[in-house]
């Protein structure tokens, strides 16, 4: 099956998509990371191999996208989600949320809930601007966000990257966790036990807020935060095809 490789939009957008049946699968990728990873490219050979539609993108700011990572922020990466949701998919759709990428997905699904069909989180981070970043930075860099308007934050993955004023407050716009979540598609999380950056606590809590009552959470005792094994991506398959009612190995 022949992967169809583009571009969206004035920024532009960038994304590589495959046509099949529905419901089709969407890939939603983390902070500072891009479509080409490991997820994504074992997720497109699933979709290939059934000849399931797939789709893939790089938010702006990231990866081949157009634009300036610096700039982004919750609002503008749900909209360029939003944006490819509504012109390159037909139907509903699984979406797949990487980290932020689940915080996304959530947001969408709030927002679009007769495009989805069901939702799988990977590490889901919602409201991760605030809890995971902003109440565990240190007084110093509270300080210098507030101040400067962005700190550079290490990276054990690459190069340091900037944590915007713009990231902090946009994210307070679209918090989750704070009361009930009116979501009642099919909800699968993933989450490993040894998750450094997003503890798996954050999907129980998820877990609970969602209204519906098909929702189910995975925890991978030895698993990291990126959940890329060859055990690990074969238990999202086998997750990705029970909610397809096929076969996921």
């Amino acid at each position: 099956m022949k992967e169809r490789i583009g571009t969206l939009g004035d920024t532009p957008l960038a994304y590589r998509a495959l046509a099949g049946k529905g419901p089709g699968v969407v890939f939603l990728g983390g902070f500072h990371s891009d479509m080409t990873g490991s997820k994504a490219a074992y997720l497109a050979e699933w979709c290939a191999t059934r000849g399931r539609a797939f789709l893939r993108f790089d938010y702006s700011g990231h990866g081949t996208s157009g634009g300036r990572f610096e700039d982004g922020t919750i609002g503008k990466w749900t909209a360029d989600a939003a944006a490819v949701l509504e012109e390159l998919t037909q139907g509903p759709q699984i979406l797949i949320g990487s980290s932020m990428g689940g915080w996304i997905a959530l947001l969408l699904a709030l927002r679009h809930p007769d495009r989805v069909a069901g939702l799988i989180g990977i590490a889901a981070a919602p409201d991760f601007t605030e809890e995971l970043m902003w109440s565990e930075f240190p007084a110093t860099v509270r300080d210098q966000i507030e101040r400067e308007g962005a700190w550079m934050r290490p990276s054990e993955y690459g190069d340091a990257y900037p944590i915007t004023r713009a990231l902090i407050e946009d994210g307070r716009n679209h918090l989750v966790l704070g009361g009930p979540i009116a979501l009642h598609h099919p909800v699968r999380l993933l989450h490993g036990q040894d998750d450094p950056d997003v503890p798996w606590q954050h999907s129980l809590r998820l877990a609970e807020r969602i209204a519906g009552r098909d929702v189910e959470v995975t925890l991978i005792k030895s698993g990291d935060h990126r959940l890329s094994t060859p055990e690990d991506l074969a238990l999202l398959g086998r997750t990705l095809g029970a909610l397809l009612g096929e076969d996921g190995a």
